[in-house]
């Protein structure tokens, strides 16, 4: 009779629950036909509240979860989004963020006895400890992004770098994904510039500094496959080949808003001439940059070349309206606190970063990364 008793009092729990969560995704698709992305983390994050308060300490019993999706699926014919694993991913997303996106002062759960309508504007409300601008930031992110996000990395202040790096570059999930791995947060704003004193607009300054990372991985180039086995073997000319051969793959692991302009794009200055690698245009700073390309070791030579480039091209080639022209200096090796130190005598603002090919990596990566004739269909 016991059993017979909790199990007829687990099923009308699940009722509850089934009806609580089945009205809730009901009132929130009436206020908006087509959930926008803010309703529906605002959904989720309710939804996920209230599965938090009821199932972690086993209000619930074993499997409510799991019962509760498929009932919930049977209730609602072709409703998608709302798996077993999807409910617990929704679990996840409040308790991770609850403590940040809540005020001390603002209840952190729904108690157990609490069964009545599901809230799903707590995005929205004014006791968020966060500002305006990252909430904004926190809203406009997908669901599936958000955790990927929490699977991925478990530092607060690298979680919401990611947010700001997949919203301002466009990273689909995936792609973030490989980001997370290669711990892309502790390289954007990394690498050694002189962008401090030689950009006068402060905000402009941290732009440049926020848009380019210390480090890039050029997996796209095999040196197997275009016949070099010995990395010593390989030049300037080479990876300049293999990156226009690739330009959009390179543009999107250089960074956001890069048009490409040319390669060895010619300049003149009292009948000298000059080739630099790589020229891209920078929506976002609205200026100019060339990408100069070295196969080895960092030399201060390499900046006063860069320095002649953009020189020329501040006088030659940029527009009115446009920024001055920046330039970066991608070699192989680079002593992070040796550029600094040479760098800050430089007039034009100037950076030095570093790349590996997918022969620099460990065997584990390598095997993890698309090979060339993937990315060759994709582009």
């Amino acid at each position: 009779m016991a059993k017979e008793s909790l199990i007829q009092h687990n099923t009308a729990d699940y009722n509850i629950a089934v009806q609580t969560i089945k009205d809730a995704i009901l009132r929130s698709q009436y206020q908006a036909a087509k959930l926008v992305n803010r309703e529906m983390l605002s959904l989720y994050y309710g939804i996920g509240r209230y599965i938090s308060a009821n199932s972690r300490d086993g209000f619930w019993g074993t499997g409510a979860i799991k019962t509760i999706s498929e009932r919930l699926r049977k209730e609602l014919p072709g409703l998608k989004g709302f798996s077993e694993s999807s409910l617990k991913n929704m679990r996840m997303f409040y308790e991770e963020w609850s403590p940040v996106l809540e005020s001390s002062d603002t209840p952190s759960s729904i108690s157990p006895i609490m069964i009545g309508e599901i809230e799903t504007t707590s995005l929205l409300s004014s006791k968020s400890a966060i500002t305006i601008d990252d909430l904004e930031l926190f809203c406009n992110l997908s669901f599936t992004h958000h955790i990927r996000i929490l699977n991925g990395e478990k530092d607060i202040v690298k979680r919401w770098k990611y947010i700001k790096l997949s919203i301002d570059n466009k990273w689909d999930s995936r792609y973030l994904q490989q980001q997370i791995k290669d711990n892309v947060a502790d390289k954007y704003g990394a690498m050694p510039s002189n962008f401090s004193v030689t950009i006068r607009d402060s905000r402009d300054a941290i732009k440049s500094l926020n848009m380019f990372k210390d480090e890039y991985i050029l997996d796209f180039i095999n040196t197997e496959e275009i016949g070099i086995r010995d990395m010593a073997d390989i030049d300037e000319r080479v990876v300049e080949k293999e990156i226009i051969h690739n330009i959009k793959k390179f543009i999107m692991t250089f960074g956001r808003d890069f048009a490409f302009v040319g390669n060895q794009y010619h300049l003149e200055a009292y009948s000298e001439d000059f080739f630099p690698d790589l020229l891209f245009f920078n929506r976002e700073l609205n200026c100019l940059v060339v990408v100069e390309l070295k196969t080895g070791n960092f030399k201060p030579g390499y900046l006063a070349q860069l320095m002649t480039y953009l020189r020329i091209l501040d006088d030659t080639v940029r527009k009115p309206h446009e920024n001055p022209s920046i330039g970066i200096v991608l070699c192989k090796n680079a002593n992070k606190d040796f550029v600094e130190y040479v760098i800050q005598d430089y007039a034009k603002p100037m950076g030095v970063a570093t790349y590996r090919l997918s022969e620099d990596m460990p065997e584990k990566l390598r095997e993890a990364l698309p090979d060339v004739e993937e990315l060759k269909k994709l582009l």
